[in-house]
């Protein structure tokens, strides 16, 4: 009876329940009384869990690796602050997506991505094709650091996002347009040319705009190079987006977590419960492993 109750009270924290109200609710259904303490003790087992799934093995090589992060408000030193749960998921030689890892800090830097980039290469991870993330600070120069031959592309909708943050409504929808004409440019050569007349037009009048996209250049149109099955996969963040809007979903109604690992517990369970329908193979998989094995027949020689 103990077992199956701390079992419910696993699965009430799982779907996002407060521990009060795990409380509450496991009063009502057994008649027993436990305090939101003990809610919180019974919790901790899925520590254990956490950190085996943290350590587990991981293939030697993911086609496709999306990073982003959400932010909770965590109590520390007696303050309410925010932090970050970095996620990093990937694509694998089967074509399924899986989270590879969580680690949560109170801000970005070169030296913290290096630490979970490094992680995961301890558990087996060899090679990366090609990384995915909005412009995190520090992230592009750490997958170099540690992942010298992967590609890093710059999430493109993030990027039309914050150009078009300060344009004037009578503008945006002209401006966007003429961004349009570069993200979807044939090949890098035409959005090159695409840009140039963007700059002749609006370089004036918006040089932020510019100067954004030529600090970002070399980041934000590798995505051309590849065939349009792959293009989809990358151009933009929103296979990790979709994940994170799930997390949420199960975290909502937890508005400020007591500890670090009270975080953790919170993602992990969200994400285990999530895992069976996100990690389904991706549509059009035949072809898109045999273009990966066509463009990196040395590096994707696993795929089947």
């Amino acid at each position: 009876m103990i077992d199956h109750i701390e079992d419910v009270v696993i699965s009430f924290y799982a779907k996002g329940m407060s521990t009060q109200d795990i409380s509450t609710q496991i009063n009502e259904l057994y008649g027993v009384n436990i305090s939101s303490s003990t809610v919180s003790n019974i919790t901790e087992r899925v520590l254990i869990d956490v950190a085996e799934w943290q350590n587990r093995a991981l293939d030697s090589t993911y086609l496709v690796v999306w990073l982003d992060g959400i932010v909770f408000k965590v109590r520390q030193d007696n303050k309410i602050i925010n932090k970050c749960v970095y996620i990093i998921a990937g694509l694998n030689t089967i074509g399924k997506k899986e989270v590879l890892g969580l680690w949560i800090n109170e801000q970005e830097s070169a030296s913290f991505w290096v630490k979970a980039l490094t992680d995961l290469r301890v558990r087996g991870l060899q090679d990366i094709i090609i990384a995915c993330s909005d412009n995190l600070s520090g992230l592009t120069q750490a997958i170099k650091a540690v992942f010298p031959e992967t590609v890093t592309q710059l999430c493109i909708v993030h990027q039309i996002r914050n150009s078009l943050k300060k344009v004037p409504y009578k503008n945006r929808s002209e401006v966007a347009k003429d961004l349009k004409n570069i993200y979807e440019a044939t090949n890098e050569e035409a959005a090159a040319q695409a840009f140039f007349g963007f700059e002749i037009k609006w370089g004036k009048t918006y040089p932020y705009i510019c100067t954004s996209w030529k600090n970002n250049w070399d980041n934000l149109i590798p995505f051309l190079q590849y065939p349009m099955e792959i293009r989809k996969l990358i151009y933009t963040t929103n296979m990790i987006e979709n994940l994170n809007r799930n997390v949420r979903k199960f975290t909502k109604n937890k508005t400020m977590f007591p500890t670090d690992d009270a975080v953790m517990k919170a993602v992990y369970l969200a994400i285990q419960n999530i895992s069976k329908i996100w990690m389904q193979t991706i549509p059009n998989w035949i072809s898109i492993a045999n273009q990966f094995l066509i463009l990196y027949p040395t590096r994707c020689k696993i795929i089947s």
